[in-house]
Parts: structure tokens; C-alpha cells; sequence
């Protein structure tokens, strides 16, 4: 058992460290956004001069307004927000546009779809049916600001009753908000949402250990069933109102399977758990992994967060330990973003705003020197690809589609050949990275599909799968059609629609000689429509930068 050896000295030496209560240690004094992005600066900026690194400039004020739009808010900026942004004065506007999209019900959308990635991957699997009510309980907690810890106590504790499956059970309301999609997506399986649970909120992977100890493995077969035991009593057959009861005779033990074995529950330290009278196993497991003295479960959020903003984690993957291939990149600064976060009390927004609100996280992604070619030095942006949803809603908002964002986060209720759903399809899987790549039938998509093809086509007005007559060109339109605007002006205009800044002195040339020519079909109206075509499949459109 040399691993629980391990780990039990990991996590109190982790624990020393990062307890905001640590015993002969003075408490964590919590500090403001501001103060914490301040430190976040000053520990990099150690780093780099050890190293040698230069980091990159910040970031232009375009820039650094698409980044975090599409971080907070899920979207591109509009064009007219673009301009406001540019022409405003405010020394502090970078601070008050942070502000206030942090309050911005776009955030609650987006940051509900992105834990729903996390916990509940795409798939075809039945945890479609209650995908909608998952979002919709995803998007309460980030609405409400709920405290990590408190959510996933509630996540990890959910009754678990399924009129489907129980006898007596009451009818099921598929899109009321629960977190019971977590449980469907991992098939209702103890060992499944063991190994789920343990990955993402932990960072450590599990799975390798479930059906044998491996040579290599970290983790041995009976640790994976002894944790797996806390989920032993997931399915319960309902009282007659409907209620789960406690049973706390169940969850303290789980046959291994193909054994006639039985392991009793264990926590990933090694130590037994402390049974109370009328508390579910899944509850004393959640009243583990939540605490303070477990620094794996708040560092692993922490992680969570910078990945979102940064693309790497300072532990790379955020779902698997440290290793010495991948170590901490920045141990010092995890560990104080840790302790401030529960300073905090688990507030992911504080955490977010003190990232968004760095001046690491407003430098440039452009490379200005050689040293800044590492993703996990920090030293400027890297490169993230947009997620489906990011792409989609990107789109919509460039080209003024707008019934963005109205069919559900499956599809399902709406016809499957709406945009919105027949776009997330194809593009299903693709989750933000540093290495953004399509594959050939998502780059067709985008260079012939119909959605792009109406929106770039200075033409009548279509109709949309329901029959209804609309022009899903509505900013090209607008952008011909506009009274006294000469073709430099209409350039710039698609440049902040598409890119979210104007363009550079060469392009405006280069793109207005081609428009007063009338491109290839010598229609000055139409070669806008192509302009904006290449600006949309512009691999600076299609990456966060």
C-alpha cells in the first residue's frame, strides 16, 4: 500500500501549506481581487527573471476585449461594444468591463455550459433526457455564486431516484434543475462516478486501478472498490411521498467485481471513514473531500479556473496529478491561489475576477521573444480554441443571427436540423486547448455550410428550418446598406463584427481595393459579402487569443 503511504504524507505536507487553519500556523488573511492579482504578477515575474524570460507586452485594449468576452461571457463582443471599448477614456475600463460581465447573465450561461462539459461530456447516452434540467441546476449555482464546496456536497449527495427505474416512483420533470445528470452520464454505476468524482474533483485519475493493479499504475484495485463504496447506495427505493430515506447501513462496503471479495470503504488517504447514525455514506465522503484539509479538492479548482482563462493548467492535464514529466509549473502560486480561495470560502468568481484581473492574463498572445514559446511559463497568452459553443454563439453574434442561443444544450425539444443543434453536432468533442484543430468536415462547414453561406451572401431572404422568413446576413446587410459610409468605413465595420478590432493600415487597403473592384462577380455589394466571408474562416476568428 505504498501509495496510501504516499499520499497520506502528500496531503499533510500539502495541508500545511494550504490550510487557511493549519495548527500553529496563523490564519489566511483573505485579500481583495486586486491584491491577488498583484501577487499573481509578482510570483510569474520571479519565475521569469530566474529563467530568463521576457514576457510579453500587454495586450492592446481589442485584444484584450474579445479574450475576455469569450472567457466571461462566452462570446465575441459586439461591434458596437468593440467601439465604445476603444473610445472610451476611463483609465479603469478594462476593470469595469471585468465587472461587469461577471454580473452579466451571458456569464451565468456560459460558465453553467462549461462545468456542464466537465461533469457531463457529450454523448448519445440516455443523460440526454435530463442534460437540460443538469444546465439548469449548473446555471442556479453560478447565478446564486454558491460556494465550490457547497455545490459539489450537493452534486455528490443528490438523491438518486428515477421514476423509470423505481416502483412508486413520482413522475419525472426531465428539464426541472437537478444534478442528477451527473449520476445518468456515469450510467448510475458506483465505480463510474467513483472515477469521475475522484478526477475532477481531486485531479487524480482513478480508472487505470479498477480492474487489476498494474506494474506502472499508481493506484492499487482495492483502493479504487474501497473509495467506489461510498456509491454503493446511489439507487433507493423511494418512501411513498416520493423522498429518498437515509440508509446508513449501506456504503460502508462493495464487492469487487469477478471476486467473491467484499472491501470496506476507505478514503483515498487510507483512513476509515467515522460513521454517523442517519448520515449516507455519500454525504461523510463529500464532508471529506470538501474540507480545508483536503488542499487536492480546492487546488484542483483553482486549476480548473486558470486552465478556463489560460488554456494549461499550472498542473497540466487538470485532471491527473502532478508527475515528473508534467510537474507544478508555479508551485508557490497554486498554493496561494489555494489558500485564498478558501480564504474565500470557495468563491469562484473571486477567483476568477484576481485571473482575469492580472497583468499576466492581459498580455498579448503575439510572440516577442523566444523565451516565451513555453505555454506554462505564463509569459504571454497562448492560443485557446474555441469550444462549440463559444464558435457558435461567436457567430451568431457576428453576423446578427439572432435566435442564437435558443435551442437547448442538446438539441433535444428542437427540430435536430436547426443551426444551433446541427452546428454543436458537428462539432461536438472539440473542447478548448491550446492546439486548436478542426477536422476537414468542420472547415467545409464553415467555408460552404449554409449557415455561413446565407450570412456572407448579399441575397433575398431565406427561410429557416421552421418556415419562417428571415435574413440571417442581418450585419452584412446592414454593413451595404448603410447611408453615406464610403468603403473604408464599411471594412472596418465587418473587421469589428468578425475580429473585434479594426484592421491594420494594409488590410483596409488590400480588402477596399477589392471591394471597389466587385471582387469576382464585380459586385461591390457582394465583394463585402466575400470579405466577410474570409474574415469568419480566419483562424483569428476561430481561436481565443
Amino acid at each position: 500500500m505504498k501509495r496510501v503511504v504516499l499520499f497520506t504524507i502528500g496531503l499533510a505536507l500539502c495541508t500545511s501549506s494550504a490550510r487557511a487553519d493549519a495548527p500553529g500556523k496563523k490564519p489566511v488573511k483573505p485579500v481583495d481581487p486586486a491584491a491577488l492579482a498583484g501577487r499573481i504578477d509578482e510570483l510569474l515575474e520571479k519565475d521569469w527573471k530566474a529563467k530568463g524570460i521576457q514576457p510579453a507586452p500587454l495586450a492592446d485594449d481589442a485584444e484584450f476585449l474579445r479574450r475576455v468576452y469569450l472567457d466571461l461571457a462566452g462570446r465575441i463582443p459586439a461591434a458596437f461594444e468593440v467601439r465604445d471599448f476603444l473610445a472610451s477614456k476611463h483609465a479603469d475600463k478594462r476593470q469595469r468591463v471585468i465587472d461587469r460581465l461577471l454580473d452579466d447573465p451571458l456569464y451565468v450561461n456560459h460558465l453553467g455550459t462549461t462545468w456542464r462539459s466537465i461533469l457531463m461530456p457529450p454523448s448519445n447516452n440516455p443523460q440526454a433526457f435530463y442534460a437540460a434540467g443538469f444546465k439548469a441546476w449548473l446555471d442556479r449555482q453560478v447565478k446564486e455564486n454558491t460556494p465550490y464546496d457547497q455545490l459539489v456536497r450537493e452534486l455528490l449527495t443528490a438523491p438518486v431516484v428515477l421514476g423509470a427505474n423505481v416502483r412508486g416512483a413520482p413522475p419525472v420533470n426531465f428539464n426541472a434543475a437537478s444534478p442528477v445528470g451527473f449520476f445518468i452520464a456515469n450510467e448510475l454505476k458506483p465505480e463510474n462516478v467513483a472515477a469521475s468524482a475522484s478526477r475532477i474533483f481531486l485531479g487524480v485519475k482513478l480508472e487505470c486501478a479498477q480492474c487489476h493493479d498494474h506494474p506502472f499504475a499508481k493506484w492499487k484495485r482495492d483502493q479504487f472498490w474501497q473509495y467506489a463504496a461510498f456509491f454503493s447506495t446511489m439507487m433507493q427505493s423511494p418512501e411513498r411521498d416520493g423522498r429518498t430515506p437515509n440508509k446508513p447501513g449501506l456504503g460502508k462496503e462493495i464487492r469487487v467485481p469477478g471476486t467473491e471479495r467484499t472491501v470496506q470503504a476507505k478514503f483515498l488517504d487510507g483512513k476509515k471513514p467515522e460513521w454517523q447514525a442517519g448520515v449516507e455514506s455519500r454525504a461523510i465522503l463529500a464532508d471529506w473531500m470538501t474540507s480545508p484539509q483536503n488542499p487536492y479538492f480546492a487546488r484542483t479548482a483553482v486549476n480548473r479556473l486558470w486552465a478556463h482563462c489560460f488554456g494549461p493548467g499550472i498542473i497540466d492535464p487538470v485532471d491527473d496529478e502532478p508527475s515528473e514529466d508534467s510537474p507544478i509549473s508555479h508551485p508557490q502560486l497554486l498554493g496561494e491561489l489555494t489558500e485564498q480561495f478558501i480564504a474565500h470560502k470557495y468563491d469562484l468568481k473571486f477567483v476568477l475576477r484576481a485571473i482575469v484581473s492580472s497583468q499576466a492574463y492581459q498580455r498579448t498572445s503575439a510572440v516577442s521573444h523566444k523565451s516565451q514559446l513555453e505555454a506554462r511559463t505564463f509569459a504571454r497568452m497562448p492560443l485557446k480554441g474555441l469550444t462549440p459553443e463559444q464558435l457558435f454563439d461567436s457567430l451568431a453574434q457576428a453576423t446578427g443571427y439572432m435566435e442564437a442561443g435558443v435551442v437547448g444544450p442538446t438539441g433535444r425539444g428542437d427540430p435536430g436540423n436547426s443551426p444551433r443543434a446541427e452546428f454543436l453536432n458537428r462539432f461536438a468533442g472539440q473542447h478548448k486547448r491550446v492546439e486548436n484543430q478542426t477536422s476537414i468536415l468542420q472547415a467545409l462547414m464553415f467555408m460552404n455550410g449554409k449557415f455561413i453561406g446565407d450570412a456572407t451572401m448579399v441575397s433575398p431572404a431565406s427561410s429557416d428550418f421552421r418556415g419562417k422568413i428571415l435574413d440571417r446576413g442581418q450585419t452584412l446587410s446592414a454593413v451595404t446598406e448603410f447611408p453615406g459610409w464610403n468603403t473604408d468605413q464599411r471594412i472596418d465595420a465587418l473587421f469589428l463584427a468578425s475580429l473585434s478590432r479594426l484592421p491594420r493600415a494594409e488590410e483596409r487597403e488590400r480588402f477596399s481595393a477589392y471591394v471597389d473592384r466587385g471582387g469576382a462577380t464585380k459586385d461591390r455589394k457582394q465583394a463585402l459579402g466575400d470579405v466577410f466571408l474570409v474574415l469568419l474562416n480566419s483562424s483569428e476568428f476561430s481561436v481565443n487569443h
